[in-house]
């Protein structure tokens, strides 16, 4: 597998460009759609079934698996959207600097587009069957909290044993065992508008309410806990003169374990009905997107396996536990056994410096097909006599 892949290594990177080089923001659905129909003739290639699960705000999803396969266990989860908006590709499209690619989504995650393709193949080209253990999700809104395909997600996972999601992988390699649960929040504050020179004794601020909102929602960050509450994005008033009639606050929410989710709700709500402008109303709104990765004993067995793979074909694998987001949240909350991170190496996401360490891309398509490989042979019964 290995001496194929590194005949294939100049063709996985343009590969590599060629999805770069199309505009996928989460909102740019034609984009998306593009990526997808690409993807889904290399895989019929393949002789592989694609269902394409047609949306009408966000991009198409697919969902992926082989004619023969029945009842795959594995879950191979990526997605093809990233933060930029369309344009983006016009300013800074793929380029190659010595050993990293730059460009849009270069890491996350359109390297790892390519890495789940390349790996089947290999497994594929190789007389290896673990690919017909195997059904892949791509989805096309992952980087705005997965509102069209964490449900789709949830229905296909629910009879997997494993769950391999390819965010990148740290800057150091390391795999993703664990991951902050996230949500996203509103407070919307409703005051009384008056002249600020003439008669502010008739106003009641919106916007005075809201200060004493966000010190008192900042207070319930517990470093020790794992719990973050941050409101990142405050607008209100319509006048410098005027006592503001209206505020908000928007507030990102993070925290390490599913029992704190209760306790930080009852928490905001608390604070949002206490009014310390009196004449002002509060409201709350939004939700948790994503319940917390948690690293338990299942996901711990699934990691010595990656482990043992990583031995094989001579990588050191290390794990870590991250503050960001992903759809790995949606199949570790089912209690399957989920590791994260199995994508190539990168840095700097989300930013016009975002790369892809090169030599990462043969090097986690290997891991990934080996890994498969292992999962699916694991999952074979002995032969009775």
């Amino acid at each position: 597998m290995r001496d194929l892949l590194n005949a294939k290594r100049k063709e996985m990177l343009q590969f590599v460009e060629q999805l770069v080089n199309i505009d996928s923001g989460s909102y740019t659905k034609k984009g998306i759609d593009e990526i997808g129909l690409i993807l889904k003739a290399k895989f019929e290639g393949l002789d592989f079934i694609v269902d394409v699960v047609k949306q009408k705000e966000y991009g198409n999803q697919l969902v992926i698996q082989h004619r023969e396969a029945v009842q795959p266990h594995i879950l191979v989860v990526a997605h093809m959207d990233t933060v930029f908006p369309e344009g983006t590709v016009l300013k800074r499209p793929f380029k190659v600097k010595g050993n990293r690619a730059f460009g849009p989504g270069v890491a996350d995650m359109k390297a790892s587009l390519v890495e789940i393709f390349y790996a089947i193949l290999c497994l594929k080209q190789t007389g290896q069957t673990g690919y017909k253990h195997v059904q892949i999700i791509l989805n096309s809104d992952e980087e705005i909290g997965s509102p069209s395909s964490s449900s789709l997600i949830a229905e296909k996972a629910a009879r997997k044993k494993y769950a391999l999601v390819l965010e990148p992988a740290r800057m150091d390699g390391s795999l993703v065992t664990a991951r902050r649960g996230c949500g996203q929040f509103k407070i919307d504050i409703i005051g009384v508008a008056a002249h600020s020179g003439i008669e502010p004794e008739k106003g009641r601020s919106a916007i005075e309410e809201l200060a004493h909102k966000i010190i008192a929602f900042h207070q319930l960050n517990d470093r020790k806990k794992g719990i973050s509450v941050n409101v990142g994005m405050i607008e209100g008033g319509s006048a410098v003169n005027t006592i503001a009639s209206h505020a908000a606050g928007f507030v990102d929410v993070r925290i390490t374990e599913k029992r704190q989710e209760d306790f930080i709700l009852k928490q905001m709500k608390k604070i949002c009905a206490k009014s310390n402008i009196p004449g002002t109303k509060t409201t709350l709104t939004g939700k948790m997107d994503r319940s917390p990765m948690e690293k338990t004993e299942k996901t711990t067995m699934l990691l010595e396996t990656i482990r043992e793979a990583g031995k094989e074909i001579g990588i050191n694998i290390t794990d870590t536990a991250t503050g960001g987001g992903s759809d790995a949240s949606f199949t570790a909350d089912l209690g399957i056994p989920t590791v994260d991170g199995l994508g190539p190496i990168g840095g700097n996401a989300h930013s016009e410096e975002e790369y892809l360490e090169i030599p990462s891309l043969t090097e986690r398509t290997l891991l990934l097909a080996t890994v498969i490989q292992k999962l699916s042979k694991m999952n074979e019964k002995p032969n009775s006599d």
